[in-house]
């Protein structure tokens, strides 16, 4: 009998796909990638046409052994990696490495690991598609090149083992553009006006919002534009305009992507974007399920397409008819149209099979990976679904020459909702309200709320919104996103704080020297022309060798500039006037992995080291003491007093020596303006001349 090799990447998915194939088929495992670019060396023969040259990865040797006598036994090996461009290459490599040149081989791949879709695979073999493999070797030898050209100079300018990276750099910039719009912020006051109003015939009063006048929306700026409404609508007769009633339809969301997987269960589950692929990893190759065995419970993970397979939309009809009725299933999806942006390479992320519903497996599977396949299945089941009705009803309120507004809305049918709750509560207080409201009512006023507010900076980026940012400006793709931001966190340029994103000291100096030295690698619009290049090159439009040959002169050439202004300045140890209590020399400033510190010039004799306090040359607002440049904990720079911990003073901007003109506070740098801290004060001044 003929024997046949199924090789997979994950020894995971070696379980659940043996059961789906009989005894003449062996399944077995590569760990992911056998070889690589050899990590002491560029590995790129930029004389000789750009050939890369790969090893076998340290540590896999004994699995090749093991796979080499498998491949000796068998007829036919089928190569059954992801289906990827790192999957492609995966398996390309494997026939390399085990030399299939002269075996049976094919190549198969499958969405999902179910019995029908494996099975189906198998009777649809094809060769490996090099076009694919090819996007995956640009991408591999574009990252190397730019970390292994661009690192050595980081280590010259810092001193320390940092590195640059293609797509985390950009990402990094992204986060610091951020981090100094936020900085340089100045917040604006504006107020709200709500008109608590009596309802003839209710008991209860009607809020109404000001909305402008005659001519249109206003906004309120200050007190004085406020007292001035108020005295014109105090005392004048509040009449019923208009009353608009009319239906809403509040449509279906798509299924997940990757991109959009990852933002809801930051959002809704609070899991990391690595966690969140880790749990759907699992949930792709399979999971023990009590009385099914090892079960795949979800399609591929890695996606940037909300398109559905004909077969599982006609399965989710049918199973939504019966289980919610008729009413609820709907006939006809209009999918999102494609952008140039997206691969559209496989069918978003989706149950396996929407019958083994959440409560089916709550018992089997361990809570965080119950809450993301809960989540991943109702978003699929919602997005099969009609959209959810609403009766609303608005109504424009005269006040004078001045207009308030109120609206209401209420659910007529659930649709989607039944599954999957909207984010917002429609606010159902002025429904009744608003049933018994025509243009006769007769309205008095009962009081005026009057509130201030200041306007709010942009938000810190989470890792949920960085990834929105990089899928929108189409930098990196699915498989890259939790990648670039482990990549930037694990290197401490950005630390996590309450899932919120700061740059550290260490950041900051990195990007600073990549903006100077290579502004291509950090221009966003650069990096995402490269991935729709790598695309090309997936479609079979463009060589690959096309791709890496136009990137490297370019780079090498900003690196041989950057070394020559490299060579001119001579970063000396900044001698300090603290002195090193064992030995009595002046202790000088160094940096380490994690940003400054002190250290004894008189290494390895003295090994005295301390954290390094950056003085500012400013007194404290509070007690006179001197304000120095502070770190949390996990990186993040901010002013304290020196006098810490008996002067509490902190700030996240850079306090001044002049103080509030108006109020007598302090004021701090916010980009090139003063601005008073206190927001009701609001007051702020451009700087003359800026401090360095």
């Amino acid at each position: 009998m003929a024997k046949n090799l199924v090789i997979v990447e994950s020894p995971a998915k070696v379980k659940t796909i043996k059961k789906f194939l009989g005894k003449n088929y062996e399944v077995t495992a590569s760990n992911g990638h056998v070889r690589d670019l050899p990590k002491s060396q560029l590995g790129i023969d930029v004389e000789h046409d750009f050939e890369p040259k790969y090893i076998t990865i340290r540590g896999k040797g004994d699995i090749l052994a093991k796979l080499r006598k498998e491949v000796k036994k068998a007829d036919k090996i089928y190569l059954a990696t992801d289906p990827d461009r790192e999957g492609e290459a995966i398996s390309w490599h494997l026939a390399q490495a085990l030399k299939l040149a002269d075996k049976n081989v094919y190549r198969i791949s499958f969405n999902e690991i179910t019995k029908n879709a494996v099975k189906a695979s198998l009777k649809t073999p094809r060769e490996v598609d090099m076009d694919l493999v090819n996007a995956q070797q640009a991408r591999r030898m574009l990252d190397r090149m730019v970390g292994y050209r661009i690192s050595p100079l980081l280590w010259a300018k810092v001193k320390r083992g940092l590195s640059a990276g293609r797509v985390q750099s950009v990402a990094l910039r992204i986060i610091c553009d951020r981090e100094a719009e936020i900085n340089a912020f100045i917040p604006e006051e504006y107020w709200t006006l709500d008109a608590k109003l009596l309802v003839q015939g209710e008991k209860r009063p009607l809020m109404a919002k000001f909305y402008g006048n005659e001519k249109g929306k206003l906004t309120i700026s200050s007190k004085e534009e406020l007292d001035h409404i108020k005295k014109e609508i105090e005392q004048a007769e509040y009449k019923v305009l208009e009353v608009k009633r009319g239906q809403r339809i509040k449509k279906a969301p798509a299924p997940f992507t990757t991109s959009t997987m990852q933002q809801e269960a930051s959002k809704v589950l609070n899991f990391s974007i690595q966690k969140t692929m880790r749990l759907a990893q699992q949930l792709y190759e399979g999971v023990d399920i009590k009385g099914l065995g090892t079960v795949a419970l979800i399609t591929y993970l890695r996606t940037d397409s909300v398109r559905v397979s004909e077969e599982a939309g006609e399965a989710a009809k049918a199973y939504i008819a019966k289980a919610y009725g008729g009413q609820y299933a709907a006939e006809h999806l209009a999918e999102k149209q494609g952008t140039a942006k997206i691969q559209d390479a496989h069918e978003a992320i989706r149950p396996t099979d929407i019958t083994r519903t959440p409560v089916l497996v709550k018992e089997s599977l361990p809570r965080d990976l119950f809450r993301l396949y809960q989540l991943i299945w109702k978003r699929f089941t919602a997005s099969r679904m009609n959209g959810a009705v609403y009766e609303t009803t608005s109504v424009k309120i005269g006040a004078g020459s001045y207009r308030f507004h109120v609206s209401a809305s209420k659910v007529t049918f659930d649709g989607f909702l039944s599954v999957y709750a909207a984010d917002e509560e429609e606010k159902a207080a002025n429904n009744v309200l608003l049933k018994a409201i025509d243009e006769q009512t007769k309205l008095s006023l009962q009081e005026l709320e009057e509130k201030q507010h200041f306007t709010q900076p942009p938000a810190h980026y989470t890792e949920a919104s960085l990834v929105r940012a990089l899928e929108e400006l189409g930098i990196g793709r699915p498989s890259t996103y939790s990648p670039t931001i482990t990549t930037i966190l694990g290197r401490r340029y950005v630390v996590k704080e309450s899932k919120n994103l700061y740059v550290t000291e260490l950041g900051e100096v990195v990007n600073s020297i990549m903006k100077e030295s290579f502004p291509s690698i950090v221009d966003e619009h650069f990096t995402a022309n490269m991935e729709s290049l790598l695309d090309k090159v997936e479609e079979g439009a463009v060589s690959w060798k096309t791709v890496v040959s136009n990137f490297y002169p370019d780079l090498n050439e900003a690196v041989e500039h950057a070394e020559q202004e490299l060579q001119k300045i001579t970063i000396e140890d900044e001698v300090s006037d603290v002195i090193c209590e064992e030995c009595g020399r002046n202790m000088v400033v160094k940096y380490g992995p994690h940003g400054k510190f002190l250290a004894c010039p008189g290494f390895p004799d003295c090994r005295n080291t301390k954290p390094y306090l950056e003085k500012t040359g400013i007194s404290c607002p509070l007690c006179g003491k001197e304000v120095v440049i502070k770190k949390t904990k996990k990186g993040r720079k901010y002013y304290g007093c020196e006098d810490n911990p008996e002067c509490g003073f902190m700030s996240w901007q850079k306090p001044s020596e002049k103080p509030c003109p108006r109020c007598g506070g302090y004021m701090v740098e916010k980009g090139n303006k003063l601005a008073c801290v206190q927001e009701q004060c609001g007051y702020s001044e451009e700087i003359t001349q800026k401090k360095k």
